[in-house]
């Protein structure tokens, strides 16, 4: 019965969503597998705190070819899943320190939300970060959806036990009207917040060699302001800008689209976007591809969010990008039930 009511629950708010209702303070849902996809939050209300500049230095948005480059897709809050997915990869052993050398690895983003050990998951890969760059490799995590929505306070898609992953960590000071069920988890991912400071370390969009990798795709008039994307985003996580990035609401944007994980894709807007950036391929997540990881275009995009994380309950799949070889999917076991 009570899973009854918590997909009851779930249908309601996925409505007011769609009536352009947001929900961003005091909502938490259950969600089904089979519901419609996320909804992009619109124009939600200001919380953050006010700075007159942003003085994060940029990242830079290119890196080098490397001898081997994997992408791993969406996690949502899956420890388990993501180890999983990182010793697939090769990158690390049985005690989760890295042994990828130079590997490099791309996670597109969505670490947040649906799973119930995402405090477990983000320190897993900030600890993984530096051992990769000490060892000449680099863990490239990028920011999803998912991970502006919790520092917008939208909490739609937090499990119960999500409610207080953060619980005991320091951080800003919630809204007023929030309820104090979400004040530990706004404190430490709401802007300004130790943990989205250290979001704010990362980008939303990463090229890697002749490859682009965002969550969702870096389409139409996106391609020509990936720079622009990564400092805005960067900036209001770390709390040093008043402005919601523009990507936070954008459904065409590279952290909401579908165009690239669709059934049907726009190839001829692929390839300009592709064109427009310089690299041959994309990699996107955020679309769960009930086939596994595949191509379209001919190769000009890859779709590698195969549902990792048990909430969804897909495969075990990461994608290798060799040098000089074609792209190859790399299969794995869960190792917890």
């Amino acid at each position: 019965m009570r899973m009854a009511d918590e997909r009851d629950r779930s249908a309601r708010l996925t409505l007011a969503a769609m009536r352009g209702v947001l929900c961003l303070i005091g909502c938490a849902v259950a969600c089904d597998r089979g519901r419609a996809p996320d909804p992009p939050p619109a124009a939600p209300r200001e919380v953050a705190p006010a700075r007159s500049s942003c003085a994060l230095a940029p990242l830079a948005l290119r890196r080098p070819a490397a001898p081997r480059v994997v992408a791993i897709g969406d996690l949502h809050g899956d420890v388990d899943a993501a180890r999983d997915a990182l010793r697939t990869a090769g990158a690390i052993d049985d005690r989760a320190h890295w042994i990828g050398g130079e590997l490099v690895v791309v996670q597109t983003g969505d670490v947040l939300d649906r799973g119930d050990s995402e405090h477990a998951l983000l320190d897993l890969l900030v600890d993984l970060e530096p051992q990769a760059r000490a060892a000449g490799g680099a863990l490239v995590m990028l920011l999803g959806n998912h991970e502006l929505m919790n520092a917008a306070a939208d909490f739609r898609y937090v499990t119960a036990a999500g409610a207080h992953a953060f619980d005991g960590v320091t951080g800003v000071a919630a809204p007023d009207g929030l309820p104090e069920r979400w004040r530990s988890r706004y404190a430490a991912l709401g802007p300004g917040g130790p943990y989205a400071r250290r979001l704010a370390e990362h980008a939303a969009i990463a090229i890697v060699g002749d490859t682009v990798f965002s969550h969702a795709g870096v389409l139409g008039r996106w391609a020509a302001r990936a720079d622009e994307v990564n400092q805005s985003a960067r900036c209001w996580l770390d709390g040093q800008s008043r402005d919601r990035p523009e990507a936070l609401t954008a459904d065409d944007g590279p952290l909401w689209t579908r165009a690239a994980g669709s059934a049907t894709v726009d190839c001829g807007g692929v390839r300009s976007a592709l064109a427009a950036l310089g690299v041959t391929r994309m990699v996107v997540g955020h679309t769960v591809q009930s086939q596994g990881i595949n191509a379209a275009c001919d190769g000009a995009v890859w779709r590698i969010d195969v549902g990792l994380a048990r909430y969804y309950h897909g495969p075990i799949e990461v994608l290798e990008l060799p040098a000089g070889a074609p792209p190859k999917v790399l299969p794995g076991a869960r190792s917890a039930p």
